[in-house]
């Protein structure tokens, strides 16, 4: 077993019952301590959601610095407990994905194609193109959710925007590359909805805002395509870029 994980730190806002954070905090500390690569510093947050409307008011983060690589997860729940229980899982299955994709990687197995790494947009390790699926928020939401993501982008039914959903601390959010938030179908899930286009970068420009920014994604406009494209940060600490087809 692994010395103590440190604790970057733990925080909480909003009201939450008493022994919360601590009864969080314990239980993703003893999720980490047994993680195979050092765990050099996490960071957890708690948050009660002031809106009674809200059937899920409590949001749970942990953000992990493993061997260098930066894990992000978040859930919703109705209760503290079940939040920091949610979280635990979720975090454990990323914790596993992370082990399988470093045991691939040191295989050679799953690496880009050459060329990849050359010329403009070195640090880009890997690129996506695919045609986006035109759906509502619920069934973004849903594919999200089903499949663990952080984010997906999609082609939003109603304003016909290229457009993504990811987890925000107040819940899911919408950005769109134009917003239309009045042209967006019907939805039944609480979803804010950014009012920000997004910004036009060449991808050099997106990576280098990226890594500023310290989030691990960042939805712009390509000056080339002018089509929404979404950089991401991979396990291996370089960048991937997922872009639609045609």
């Amino acid at each position: 077993m692994r010395a103590d994980v440190p604790v970057v730190e733990t925080s909480g806002h909003g009201e939450l019952p008493v022994g919360a954070l601590g009864y969080l905090q314990r239980t993703i500390v003893a999720l980490l301590r047994p993680a195979p690569e050092p765990v050099l510093g996490v960071r957890i947050r708690l948050t009660r959601l002031p809106d009674p409307a809200v059937t899920h008011p409590m949001v749970a983060q942990a953000n992990v610095d493993l061997g260098g690589r930066l894990l992000r997860v978040q859930v919703t729940a109705g209760t503290a407990a079940e939040a920091a229980d949610l979280l635990a899982a979720r975090l454990r299955r990323r914790l596993e994905q992370a082990h399988t994709d470093r045991y691939r990687h040191s295989r050679g197995e799953g690496r880009d194609a050459p060329g990849t790494q050359q010329g403009p947009g070195a640090r880009v390790s890997r690129r996506k193109s695919y045609r986006l699926a035109t759906c509502s928020v619920d069934e973004a939401l849903a594919e999200m959710e089903g499949c663990d993501y952080d984010f997906h982008l999609f082609t939003e039914a109603g304003s016909g925007q290229d457009s993504v959903l990811y987890r925000d601390v107040a819940g899911p959010r919408l950005a769109q590359l134009h917003p239309q938030p009045d042209q967006v179908a019907p939805h039944t899930a609480t979803v804010s909805i950014s009012g920000h286009p997004a910004p036009p970068l060449t991808t050099e420009q997106a990576i280098d805002r990226l890594g500023l920014s310290g989030l691990p994604f960042l939805f712009y406009r390509d000056e080339d395509s002018h089509r929404g494209h979404l950089l991401y940060r991979r396990y291996d600490g370089r960048y991937g870029v997922i872009a639609p087809a045609g």
